[in-house]
């Protein structure tokens, strides 16, 4: 343990200390700031019945506890508030608390204050969780101890006792994250910025400014990545203060990596270039890995020998929801990508195969444009589309109305995911391929893209 997180411990003695939810990394620090001295209130829309044995635990540790649908009103008596990601940072509770002086963090927020170690960090609208991974497998193959975590599910703060000076910390970044930030990365990656979370962020003009406190508090001397082949991103690079690395899949670039017309990711150093690897034959599918792959290599750059990621990046197989193979069955193929909560995602999950495809689609709006995917539907094999749930109606409105579109794309509206895949294997034949992309958020059937994953994977394992 670091002298500056001793004297952050010995300092919560005493203090206010509201915990905004009771989410997983929550509970771990409520626990510890009671153990501290802090006066702890637990701040939660749930009642007590609905927290369960951690409502329990929370009254015999001393924590008070604020529950029920007036749970943020009293947030100006605190000293420190800690908010979960899933809290807007705009709720009018929570700003009246900023204009009174209470300071407003989070466990992410936290951790970037005491963490000892450099931090790696990568946003984007598409492929965080794919190239956090990356860069944490091939530093880890080098010797380097890594802490992975944020966004991609591991709260990082609860251990950062643990946390050596030469260590490496990486961490995907949401915007939600992001947007209260006042600290960035040693190394920040932007993977690309597209129409996201505009049913919580007020406009696409607040997404882009949360996304942009990855870069825009580092040092001279730190690093940040852009894609080349994004407009948005290539506007921030020139506000970035250190090194400005590029990555693209579309053409060279001067600082960074890229994949040439020939699949070979180049390393570029400002004009002087070399083969690192060649990407055909990684186990990744589809042409946005290959972008992945740049992405990370241009980041650990000077981190890691070419030797080193390539043989990483070879072995990769990728992360679970992420055009997972689930199984085969009678010759059909069925892939499970929910992480795809946007058309974007779904437009390079059809973009990764050349076989027929039976496409199921479909949950939680979350208010943006179905246009883009509609075309990537009528020329890209797709043979059906399943569509469930609350954008069902805007998918359908936009692929009929697309141009090009016939009736050889068959489309049906189901109840929910389980019709969908029993539809799906009713009509798919031998060398199709059954792609569960919901291009939509899956809060209107589940909690999470994970449980969502999981039940198409169960139900995909029990067809006979």
């Amino acid at each position: 343990m670091t002298e500056e997180l001793q004297r952050y411990y010995e300092s919560l003695k005493g203090k206010k200390v509201f915990f905004l939810g009771a989410g997983i990394s929550h509970r771990d620090l409520i626990r510890r700031f009671s153990g501290l001295g802090a006066e702890v209130t637990l701040c939660d829309r749930k009642s007590l019945e609905d927290l369960g044995d951690f409502g329990k635990e929370c009254v015999s540790l001393g924590v008070s506890l604020c529950l029920g649908d007036g749970y943020l009103d009293t947030l100006e008596e605190a000293d420190l508030v800690f908010r979960t990601p899933g809290i807007d940072w705009t709720k009018p509770e929570i700003q009246r608390a900023v204009s009174a002086g209470v300071k407003i963090t989070s466990e992410m927020e936290s951790f970037f204050d005491l963490c000892p170690c450099r931090i790696i960090g990568v946003t984007g609208s598409d492929g965080k969780t794919t190239t956090t991974t990356l860069i944490a497998r091939t530093l880890e193959a080098e010797g380097y101890r890594v802490h992975l975590g944020g966004n991609i599910g591991i709260p990082l703060f609860p251990v950062i006792d643990d946390v050596r000076p030469e260590d490496f910390a990486v961490v995907e970044l949401s915007s939600f994250q992001l947007i209260s930030m006042r600290k960035s990365p040693f190394i920040s990656v932007v993977t690309n910025v597209t129409p996201n979370h505009l049913d919580h962020h007020k406009d696409m003009e607040e997404y882009v400014g949360a996304k942009k406190n990855i870069y825009l508090w580092q040092e001279g001397d730190s690093v940040s990545v852009f894609n080349a082949a994004n407009d948005i991103t290539r506007q921030m690079a020139t506000e970035a203060k250190g090194e400005i690395r590029w990555f693209s899949r579309y053409g060279r670039v001067g600082n960074g990596a890229y994949v040439s017309s020939d699949s070979m990711l180049i390393s570029s150093d400002h004009g002087s270039e070399h083969v690192v690897m060649d990407l055909k034959g990684i186990r990744l599918r589809g042409e946005h890995n290959k972008e992945n792959v740049s992405t990370a290599y241009a980041a650990v750059r000077g981190l890691v020998s070419d030797s080193v990621f390539s043989e990483t990046v070879s072995s990769f197989t990728g992360v679970e929801h992420r055009i997972e193979f689930v199984r085969s069955l009678n010759g059909v193929s069925y892939y499970n990508d929910s992480i795809a909560s946007s058309p974007t995602r779904t437009i390079a999950g059809l973009r990764s195969f050349d076989e027929p495809i039976v496409l199921i689609a479909g949950g939680y709006d979350k208010k943006i444009s179905y246009a883009p995917l509609a075309p990537e539907i009528v020329s890209n094999g797709v043979k059906a589309v399943l569509l469930c749930g609350d954008t069902a109606d805007a998918i359908e409105r936009e692929l009929r109305n697309c141009s090009g579109y016939t009736d050889s794309i068959r489309i049906e509206r189901l109840g929910d995911v389980p019709e969908c895949v029993r539809r799906a294997r009713e009509i798919s034949e031998s060398g199709d391929v059954v792609l569960f992309s919901p291009a939509s958020a899956s809060f209107d059937m589940y909690t999470n893209f994970e449980e969502r994953g999981r039940h198409f994977k169960k139900l995909v394992e029990d067809l006979v």
